[in-house]
């Protein structure tokens, strides 16, 4: 293209004329506020999809590919349908509801051992009552297993056997002396179950022993009833016979083996038996001889002083009364009734009880104007058990 001679292209339209026209002014950026921390950070240019959706991408463009092909081939129904099965299965695989597998039943219900009524015996076996879950019943594939603990023994396996028909199978037990504590669990194809709660048999085949402590064999007692101490077994079951009239009265034992038992006597020699039966079954016998004697409840009363001289009045005095029962043991808790008559003077009576050692005491004082002579202090005794008796004595006022 033609240049003019200022050697510009012929197409750049000259500028008109600098004349009049101011010259242009250059302007200096401004420096960055102060608020401004820093430049601007290189913006980043996506570099496109990763590879790996490139591959997708490419992959789903060859199938699409493939199946236009196929369609013109006359499979496009074949593909419509293969695409509806799938969608349709993976809708109903999702929708619907899934199915239980089959599994081996999972055996986390021990069985339950019936505990007995009473678990001392003195027979040498015992049959243990198992009871398991209602869809074990007469399963061939699971069996009872039968645990037992001596004492300070851990659970050994001493047996196995099979689940009968019902619920609940007996299988019998030996026993060893002592305690024996049993337990039961299923074994079968998921493994062991847990252990049922223990069930205990104590074999106890020694007969109890009776060892009376009162009253002594030969004993003479002098009441209507005699009472019969001693000790045995634990809950031994005790009978006392008395031969002599036929009476007969029963009891068990405390927890300690303690036990008294009170026994209606008849005149004479008195033969009783008392029998005893402990929780295992065993039982004993043990004989004791009682002579019912003809004593009766008895007073002793006593004085401080049995003269008093008038010129030494007044004088004090003192009453002892001591009281036993048939037996000749002190009486304690019962009635009594002091008196003291003297001449010249009023009647003084007072009222008391004696003490555990079956003993009352009176005390006064005798005063002036006293007559000479013989005076008299009486006790009286009164027992809802044994009757009433009293004793007197004789206290005189000489010169």
């Amino acid at each position: 293209m033609a240049t003019r001679r200022d050697q510009r292209h012929a197409h750049v339209r000259p500028r008109p004329p600098s004349s009049g026209r101011p010259a242009p002014v250059k302007v200096k950026p401004r420096a960055p506020g102060p608020t401004r921390l820093s430049t601007h950070r290189p913006i980043q240019r996506s570099r496109g999809l990763p590879l790996v959706f490139r591959f997708g991408l490419l992959a789903a463009v060859l199938a699409l590919g493939v199946a236009v092909l196929y369609a013109g081939a006359g499979g496009m129904g074949v593909v419509v349908g293969g695409v509806g099965s799938t969608v349709g299965g993976f809708i109903n695989g999702v929708t619907s509801t899934p199915s239980p597998r089959p599994s081996t039943l999972a055996l986390t219900d021990p069985p339950v051992l019936e505990q007995p009524s009473e678990p001392y015996t003195s027979e040498p076996t015992a049959d243990l009552a198992v009871t398991v879950s209602p869809e074990l019943a007469d399963d061939a594939n699971h069996r009872i297993r039968i645990y037992l603990a001596l004492a300070d023994q851990s659970p050994t396996a001493i047996q196995e056997a099979p689940i009968g028909p019902l619920r609940t199978t007996i299988i019998p037990v030996d026993l060893s002396e002592g305690v024996n504590d049993f337990t039961a669990t299923i074994v079968g194809p998921g493994g062991e179950s847990d252990a049922s709660l223990a069930v205990r048999y104590v074999y106890d085949h020694t007969p109890p022993k009776i060892a009376i402590s009162s009253p002594k064999n030969n004993a003479t007692v002098n009441r209507e009833f005699v009472e019969i101490k001693g000790k045995t077994q634990a809950r031994t079951t005790l009978l006392a016979r008395n031969t002599a009239n036929g009476s007969s009265v029963s009891g068990t034992a405390a927890a300690d083996g303690t036990f008294s038992l009170s026994l209606a006597l008849t005149g004479g020699i008195n033969a009783i038996e008392i029998s005893g039966t402990d929780p295992a079954g065993n039982a004993t016998t043990a004989a004791l001889s009682i002579k019912r004697g003809n004593g009766k409840l008895d007073v002793k009363l006593t004085a401080s002083d049995y003269q008093i001289r008038r010129s030494q009045l007044p004088e004090p005095v003192t009453l002892n009364a001591r009281v036993t029962d048939p037996d000749g043991k002190a009486l304690a808790g019962v009635d009594v009734t002091f008196t003291l008559s003297m001449p010249g003077i009023p009647t003084v009576t007072v009222d008391g009880r004696t003490n555990s050692d079956g003993r009352a005491t009176f005390r006064t004082t005798v005063p002036k104007g006293a007559d000479l002579g013989q005076g008299s202090a009486t006790v009286l005794v009164s027992s809802s058990e044994f009757g009433s008796t009293e004793d007197f004595t004789v206290i005189s006022i000489v010169r």
